[in-house]
């Protein structure tokens, strides 16, 4: 088995040690040493990464008590010298240990079970056994933590059997009997955790809750400690500058002045989405002038260029409504490919639906809807023109039929 350093000193980074074999899984190189200080993947907490003889370490994770490390390239020799980017350690420190005292604080003062822990790129968050949280008990429980943190209680690890173990108050009841390693905040949270802990609560530096959402039955609480703070700040400070730069509003004014600038953007859409419909009506009044009765049915046909389908479905809605006995046709060519409407007007008979299954493979298409109704599009294997006019030779031929 591996003898873990990361357990003896989380603040250790480098080390020199002996391989003790080589192997590859799903065609990635890795290496077991005789003892790491690369923490592996667990508990919540993702894997350290850095190098060895600076062939770099992307992941780590421990398979039958061995430590395997996966590298870029296969390692040749038998004595390595071990780097740890130090940087991502104790941003896992610093994460972790601020997720024993929110969990603890969410328990102790609120009775809210952490039910499953994450460790994100960007953020953490807990899974928290609860319904809701309201502003009142995050800016409570948000001090409490932050309290803990500033008195610089100190964090004490120690491997114990699961008997003695359960002398302490734990958090929640073991899931072995064998040897546990206990992670212990005075007076504040007694856990079983395999993770990576600073020696005080003080190296966390802060905790800031981000909000919550709800999971189910559970809420997902979302928070950042240490650095992570300084640069969600950071972000944040980096868009309210970019958005002052904007709208010359004091800070204090600026999220109800962007709501009625939001407010006032949806009622001008609003406004633009009637115009247009209102320009698409006279639009398909304009367009019937040019209809053309075909074996006693009334037939509207156009090419247009680079119309969306929409405003195809709107024109024809509009046409179908107002002629009840026409048959409408409308492509439009999109340079790639073709999009189309084929609908007809109460008055008349037959299945747009077949209808438009008899020409689609011209193009080959895919469409479909109700049968006075249907639309779809395909490759532009066929000019616009002669694609419209393969449409209404079946229309007819089919609406003669019935």
């Amino acid at each position: 088995m591996t003898t873990k350093l990361f357990y003896q000193n989380p603040y250790q980074t480098e080390f020199e040690t002996q391989v003790a074999r080589t192997g590859e899984q799903e065609r990635r190189p890795y290496i077991v040493l005789e003892e790491t200080a690369f923490y592996p993947t667990g508990g919540g907490q993702p894997h350290d990464t850095g190098s060895l003889n600076g062939v770099e370490v992307v992941d780590v994770e421990e398979v039958d008590g061995e430590v395997r490390h996966y590298l870029t390239q296969p390692l040749e020799e038998t004595s390595v010298h071990g780097v740890v980017d130090w940087n991502r350690r104790f941003d896992h420190m610093q994460q972790h240990n601020g997720q024993h005292i929110l969990s603890a604080v969410m328990q102790d003062e609120y009775g809210m079970q952490t039910v499953s822990f994450h460790l994100g790129k960007d953020t953490v968050s807990i899974d928290l056994d609860a319904k809701n949280l309201s502003e009142a008990i995050m800016k409570e429980a948000e001090q409490k933590v932050n309290r803990i943190i500033q008195e610089n209680r100190p964090i004490q690890t120690k491997w114990l059997s699961s008997e003695e173990a359960n002398q302490y108050p734990l958090r929640k009841a073991l899931s072995v009997e064998e040897a546990v390693r206990l992670v212990i905040i005075p007076e504040v949270d007694y856990n079983g955790c395999g993770g990576t802990h600073p020696h005080a609560t003080g190296e966390v530096m802060a905790l800031k809750l981000l909000g919550w959402t709800r999971q189910k039955k559970q809420v997902r609480l979302e928070f950042a400690c240490g650095y992570r703070v300084l640069e969600q700040l950071g972000n944040k400070h980096k868009v309210l500058s970019g958005i002052k730069n904007t709208i010359k509003r004091p800070e204090a004014e600026l999220a109800q002045e962007v709501d009625n600038l939001v407010q006032e953007t949806k009622q001008k859409d609003k406004q633009i989405t009637e115009l247009q419909e209102q320009l698409l009506e006279y639009e398909a009044r304009d367009l019937m002038a040019y209809t053309q009765v075909d074996s006693g049915i009334r037939v509207v046909q156009h090419v247009l260029i680079k119309r969306p389908i929409k405003s195809l479905q709107t024109l024809a809605k509009n046409m179908t409504n107002h002629y009840p006995d026409a048959l409408v046709i409308l492509v439009s060519d999109q340079e790639a490919q073709l999009q189309f409407v084929l609908a007809r007007g109460e008055d008349l008979t037959g299945d747009m639906n077949k209808i438009a299954k008899e020409v689609m493979p011209l193009i080959e298409g895919k469409g479909g809807g109700k049968p006075n109704f249907v639309q779809g599009g395909g490759s532009k294997s066929l000019e616009g023109s002669e694609f419209a006019e393969k449409l209404r030779e079946t229309a007819l031929m089919f609406m003669n039929w019935y």
